[in-house]
């Protein structure tokens, strides 16, 4: 039976991981993220622990509006590669955008670590601003700092 979202000849459920991946970045460029989300979900299945199946599903799933899948995507992208810049960054957004500041500052200042010349992982650190003070002076916000980048 073909897919709702197959516009190629492999619309099947045989399609491969690669091929998913292919329409799943296609419908992404064409801004049909909640679609996006569905054909990297099929992608993901095939082939879990792909990093570029990651990276793209979790782009869907942020542009869609689905920050908590958003959140775990880039989350399982870090497992699989701990020092990847833009996945810090984009969990950082995920996170900032569900309310947890200390978290998303924790891995924007990984990102921009990672990738200093980046004006957009800059720019996004300094929109969230200063760590309260509270929490600048806590125990807890720094360790994991030194925790993210080396646990997996």
């Amino acid at each position: 039976m073909n897919d709702a979202t197959g516009d190629g000849p492999r619309g099947d459920e045989h399609e491969s991981a690669y091929a998913l991946l292919q329409r799943g970045l296609e419908l992404l460029r064409k801004r049909h993220f909640a679609q996006a989300a569905i054909v990297l979900e099929r992608a993901d299945r095939a082939e879990p622990g792909k990093g570029s199946i990651l990276e793209a599903l979790g782009r869907a799933y942020f542009n869609s509006g689905q920050l908590d899948r958003s959140r775990a995507a880039f989350e399982a992208l870090l497992e699989v590669d701990p020092s990847a810049h833009y996945a810090h960054f984009a969990l950082g957004q995920s996170l900032k955008r569900l309310g947890r500041a200390s978290e998303a500052r924790t891995h924007l200042r990984l990102a921009v670590a990672l990738s200093p010349a980046s004006p957009l992982y800059r720019g996004a650190l300094q929109r969230l601003g200063p760590a309260p003070a509270a929490d600048a002076a806590s125990p807890d916000d720094v360790s994991p700092d030194a925790g993210s980048a080396s646990t997996t």
